[in-house]
C-alpha cells in the first residue's frame, strides 16, 4: 500500500487528467466556432483520451484499496488566437502533465512502491507520444503558414482521427 502523500498525488493527477479533457473541449469549441471540424475532432479525441487516462487512475486507486475523490478545477483557457495557438497551448498542457507524472514517479520510486512505479511507466511512455504528436502538428502548422490547401489537407486528416481506448 502506498503512503497518504502518494495516494493524494494520484488523486490529484486523476483530477488533472479530467481537467485536461475539459481544456481540450475548450480548444475543440474554438475550432468548431471557426468551422474547422477536423481540428475540432482532433481535440475532441484528445479529450476522450484524457478522460480515459483519468479513469485509469480511478481504477488503479480502487485496485489498490484507496478511495478516489473528486475535486473541482479552474476554468480552462477559452481564448485562442489561431489554430496554431490551440496546438501550442495543447503542447504546454501535455508538458505540464509530463512534469506531474515525473513527480509522481519520483515519489513512487522514493517510497519503493513498485505497483505504482509500474502503473506510472505506462503514462511516461504515453507522454512521450503525446508531446511528439503535438510537436509534429505544430511544426506542420508552422510550415503550412499561408498555404490554404495544405491547411485544409491537414484538417481533413485530423478529421479522420478516431478514439481508441488505451490498454493497461
Amino acid at each position: 500500500m502506498f503512503s497518504d502523500k502518494l495516494k493524494e498525488g494520484l488523486i490529484e493527477q486523476m483530477n488533472y487528467e479530467f481537467y485536461s479533457a475539459h481544456a481540450y473541449m475548450a480548444a475543440a469549441a474554438y475550432c468548431s466556432a471557426e468551422s474547422l471540424e477536423g481540428f475540432a475532432n482532433f481535440f475532441l479525441i484528445q479529450a476522450e483520451e484524457e478522460r480515459s487516462h483519468g479513469m485509469k487512475f480511478y481504477r488503479f486507486l480502487n485496485d489498490m484499496g484507496a478511495r478516489a475523490s473528486f475535486q473541482g478545477f479552474s476554468e480552462p483557457n477559452n481564448e485562442f488566437s489561431s489554430i496554431l495557438d490551440t496546438f501550442e497551448k495543447g503542447m504546454k498542457q501535455e508538458q505540464d502533465v509530463t512534469q506531474r507524472i515525473y513527480k509522481l514517479a519520483d515519489l513512487a520510486l522514493d517510497e519503493r512502491e513498485h505497483a505504482t512505479m509500474n502503473f506510472l511507466n505506462w503514462f511516461i511512455e504515453e507522454q512521450i507520444e503525446e508531446e511528439s504528436l503535438f510537436d509534429d502538428l505544430i511544426q506542420k502548422l508552422k510550415r503550412i503558414d499561408s498555404d490554404s490547401n495544405a491547411f485544409f489537407m491537414l484538417e481533413e486528416e485530423l478529421g479522420k482521427r478516431k478514439f481508441e481506448a488505451d490498454s493497461q
